[in-house]
């Protein structure tokens, strides 16, 4: 079993019990990191309640709102990361984000306010995290992000979200050979799809997810636990010669044709 006891991390992105970021949060509690979550604050604080509800199980540490389109809520949320904890070992960032109407139809429709609102939620916010935390990573660390196949191949109805994640992708790049001489590995995990809130927005998931259980090698998806294990390898000094890089976790259906 991996072990991260000591190591501080910081996870994004959980909205519900099916969010991969709760898988990978899961996992890093099981090897025994010491957790802080965010949460996307809203006037009714119905978000905080329900990620504060679903995450109490985890004991996490620090219980932070975090909107990556408000600069000073970023930079108080690690304010408090390096007052509370003085220095930040891993980062998860989860975020992603396209309406509905970005999600459907033909890719030429996206209009200019849903084109800037996808890349700035789901592209900018990985470089804007790291420049955060970097200072506190003190001690080397691992961030690592999440990706879709829809970044390096047409995938039906995903439209702008494939814009942003082959940005996010090539961010990741770009940010590992940066903070490399720190100790920083910086990598994406690129999962197969899962039905999650976010995904849910996209036209034809199901049938997307049904066409993977038939194509990949599996014949099956994966799980948000399984993605957990390998955010949980990436931070873990098992993978510490590893950065850079694109993991996929999708029962190998990259590797096939169709």
């Amino acid at each position: 079993m991996l072990d991260l006891t000591g190591k501080n991390a910081l996870v994004t992105g959980i909205a519900n019990n099916r969010s991969i970021a709760w898988g990978i949060a899961q996992q890093l509690h099981q090897a025994s990191a010491n957790l802080g979550v965010t949460f996307l604050p809203d006037d009714k604080g119905r978000y905080e309640k329900k990620v504060a509800e679903l995450t109490a199980s985890l004991s996490p540490s620090l219980f932070l709102p975090c909107d990556v389109q408000n600069d000073a809520q970023v930079q108080a949320a690690f304010q408090a990361i390096g007052e509370k904890w003085g220095r930040l070992d891993i980062l998860i960032h989860c975020l992603a984000f396209a309406g509905k109407e970005e999600l459907s139809g033909d890719f030429s429709d996206t209009s200019r306010a849903g084109f800037m609102r996808a890349i700035e939620i789901s592209t900018y916010s990985l470089s804007q995290m790291t420049a955060a935390a970097k200072p506190l990573m003190t001690d080397g660390g691992s961030i690592v992000t999440l990706t879709y196949l829809g970044g390096v191949r047409v995938i039906p109805n995903y439209n702008v979200m494939g814009i942003a994640k082959a940005g996010l992708e090539m961010s990741v790049r770009y940010l590992a050979a940066e903070v490399g001489p720190q100790n920083i590995r910086v990598n994406a995990i690129s999962s197969g799809p899962i039905r999650t809130l976010a995904s849910s927005a996209v036209g034809g998931i199901l049938d997307m997810i049904h066409h993977v259980e038939q194509v990949a090698p599996l014949r099956r998806t994966v799980t948000q636990t399984e993605v957990g294990n390998a955010a949980a390898f990436l931070c873990s000094d098992l993978a510490s010669g590893i950065t850079g890089q694109v993991l996929y976790v999708d029962a190998g259906y990259e590797i096939m044709g169709m």
